[in-house]
């Protein structure tokens, strides 16, 4: 990647970066540069060297129609409380009028891929790292998982998304499946609600970290453990194990309830694609047809014969 002196930017996203870097009082006058990161399906992320300092920052520039999704008031506390735990990059400076957030670089390592979650030691770390964020005090936020998919709905009826014939049959089950979790309770923790696998940082030797919490919110903890089995698609013996790696068994009960939250996983992000495909035209990526699988995945999980069996047993 190229290195890019600050006032010397000569595309948009450099003009771009450079704006939220001089709103950094303390690096006023200093010697800074700045290069581009590549991964992010949403934000413009830039590695920002700053003369005279030990670490680099990573700075995040918020995408274009991120806001329909995101409170960057939130995801800057709960950044925050994790980088205090040590599960997380320290925060170095946020700008409460832009929702920019610059953090510390941890050098020596790495982001995730699907490939490292065939490992269970990776897998388990993951585990590890989302039971730690569940016990940081509670988030300015609560936002359900029902919260997360109505808030869709709305979205795609105001914009007039267009979604697969058969989402209708999703919203009917997920009506039912809502009613059944609802009866149940909720278990609401801090959660991270994002674990895409290049939101989990691994080096040779040191912790794994956790980052990137624009999604978090107090939820119910089945729901995160349902997004990673979702996310890195874990065959059942591979989700039986991490149910009983966060909860101790895999009574009916617990392994129902999971189960349905990953149909409802499925059908938020699934939900999110669509209408991020209507809100954002400036990103090279397919929202789309991302979607549109989530939602197939979704389809999958209820057309499962054990569907019925699972409501019933919440």
């Amino acid at each position: 990647m190229t290195t890019t002196t600050l006032g010397d930017a000569s595309t948009p996203a450099e003009h771009e970066a450079e704006r939220h870097i001089r709103h950094v009082a303390e690096w006023t006058g200093r010697d800074v540069s700045y290069e581009p990161v590549v991964g992010g399906l949403q934000n413009s992320n830039w590695l920002v060297h700053v003369g005279g300092d030990d670490v680099r920052y990573f700075l995040k520039v918020p995408g274009d129609g991120t806001d329909a999704f995101i409170d960057r008031q939130v995801a800057n506390v709960a950044a925050e409380r994790a980088g205090a735990m040590g599960i997380s990059p320290r925060v170095a400076h946020f700008d409460s009028g832009t929702g920019t957030e610059i953090s510390e670089f941890l050098d020596g390592y790495r982001a995730c891929t699907n490939g490292d979650m065939k490992s269970w030691d990776t897998t388990r770390d993951v585990l590890g790292l989302y039971d730690r964020f569940h016990t940081i005090p509670a988030l300015p936020l609560t936002k359900t998982m029902f919260d997360l998919v109505d808030e869709h709905l709305e979205q795609a009826r105001s914009l007039q998304v267009r979604l697969p014939d058969f989402a209708h049959t999703l919203v009917r089950e997920y009506t039912r499946a809502r009613a059944a979790l609802h009866a149940s309770g909720l278990d609401i923790v801090p959660c991270h609600n994002d674990p895409m696998p290049g939101n989990f940082l691994v080096a040779e030797g040191g912790p794994m970290k956790l980052v990137d919490f624009e999604f978090a919110s107090n939820n119910d903890r089945a729901y995160d453990l349902a997004l990673i089995l979702a996310e890195f698609f874990y065959d059942e013996p591979t989700s039986l194990r991490c149910i009983e790696e966060a909860y101790g068994h895999t009574g009916w009960s617990t392994v129902a309830r999971v189960q349905v939250c990953r149909f409802i996983a499925d059908l938020k992000w699934g939900l999110w694609g669509c209408v991020n495909h209507q809100l954002n035209s400036t990103w090279d990526f397919d929202y789309h047809k991302y979607g549109v699988l989530k939602l197939f995945r979704a389809r999958g999980q209820m057309n499962d014969p054990r569907w019925s069996q699972w409501l019933g047993a919440l």
